[in-house]
């Protein structure tokens, strides 16, 4: 097993918690609503039927259908709930294994459903992407954090493991060198 540096364990696991955040908040974000804008407007509920009809992905079709359907309400209650979990595993380091493979899920789904192919800029988009989005980007992020196990680094995954079964076959070795 690869050992790393303090500096490289703690960017590890810097990376996991912001990610997490970043799902957590999403997920938080679209179960609050409806919410109050700065003028003091009240902001309508979150959908994810927008994002679906505007789909451009190669599941385009499949998106297109489901924003349709009368699936829509079960669509809405799933992906913030869906995003809430993945961000509380990944924050936290609790499931995290579960967490990255629930945000890969997710964050596969939204790249695909809207890869960008014309290297222009869009309303409403921070930049100009060509096939690289930040879905993608943080996709690969996750599958850093998957691949490197942060999960025997850091968080609540540690005091189970205690418990329980060793997470590594050689329980006397850390993933962290000098601890």
């Amino acid at each position: 097993m690869t050992r790393f540096s303090r500096a490289q364990a703690v960017s590890l696991v810097l990376l996991r918690t912001l990610i997490g955040w970043h799902f957590l908040y999403e997920g938080y974000y679209k179960l609050a609503l409806p919410a109050w804008s700065a003028s003091g407007q009240p902001l309508g509920h979150w959908s994810a039927a927008g994002y679906l009809r505007a789909a451009t992905g190669p599941l385009a079709g499949a998106f297109h259908s489901l924003a349709a359907s009368r699936l829509v309400p079960w669509v809405d209650m799933i992906v913030p709930v869906a995003l809430a979990l993945v961000g509380l595993s990944l924050t936290l380091g609790l499931f995290t294994r579960l967490g990255c493979w629930g945000a890969m899920a997710l964050l596969t789904l939204f790249y695909v459903a809207a890869i960008p192919t014309s290297g222009a800029p869009a309303t409403g988009q921070e930049g100009t992407y060509l096939l690289v989005s930040k879905n993608l980007i943080e996709l690969v992020a996750v599958m850093v954090v998957l691949t490197c196990h942060t999960e025997r680094i850091a968080g609540l995954d540690l005091l189970f493991a205690s418990r329980s079964a060793p997470l590594d076959p050689d329980p006397g070795r850390n993933v962290v060198a000098g601890l």
